[in-house]
């Protein structure tokens, strides 16, 4: 009888691997002081996507060259769960440790932007004060690891129908 491969060594080692991605980019956006910029901030859709894509076909071929529709998202998932842990760990760690005003500066940019837009003061002061609620480490820790999860399954959904093969029904 064939052996099962197992995808939690496949998501640990690609989870890894999309983890010090993360924590290299968003270190360059918060040095940079570009970590409000949501045009750069995209470009790390194109690394989780790399990612998954590289860690599917990893994983099928480590399975004979099969990989079902469920598989992929399965594996998606937990990569999405180790990388969200570790780089989310690292950002509470960075903005309480290392850079404390980083949280500030994001709110006084989007202070400006709001003030640019020509937003009453009122509901700009409702949205800051909202926006501060949820920059406590322990939110920004749990969103930053759901938000991975939920990420990396959404874009598993086109990834893994892509690259999925399932095994002959008769063999």
């Amino acid at each position: 009888m064939e052996e099962k491969v197992s995808s939690a060594r496949f998501a640990l080692k690609w989870g890894v691997i999309l983890a010090v991605g993360q924590i290299l980019f968003s270190t360059a956006l918060y040095m940079t002081d570009q970590m409000g910029n949501a045009g750069l901030s995209s470009l790390s859709y194109i690394l989780i996507i790399a990612v998954l894509v590289m860690a599917m076909r990893d994983f099928r071929s480590a399975n004979n060259g099969f990989m079902s529709y469920g598989e992929g998202l399965g594996l998606s998932a937990l990569i999405g769960g180790v990388s969200g842990l570790l780089s989310s760990a690292f950002s509470v760690f960075y903005t309480t440790v290392i850079d404390t005003e980083v949280m500030g500066r994001m709110v006084d940019r989007v202070r400006e932007d709001l003030e640019a837009k020509n937003i009453p003061d009122a509901t700009i002061d409702a949205q800051i004060g909202m926006m501060e609620k949820f920059q406590s480490p322990g939110f920004l820790f749990i969103f930053g690891i759901i938000g991975m999860i939920v990420m990396s399954v959404i874009f598993a959904l086109v990834i893994a129908a892509i690259l999925r093969k399932n095994k002959p029904v008769f063999e």
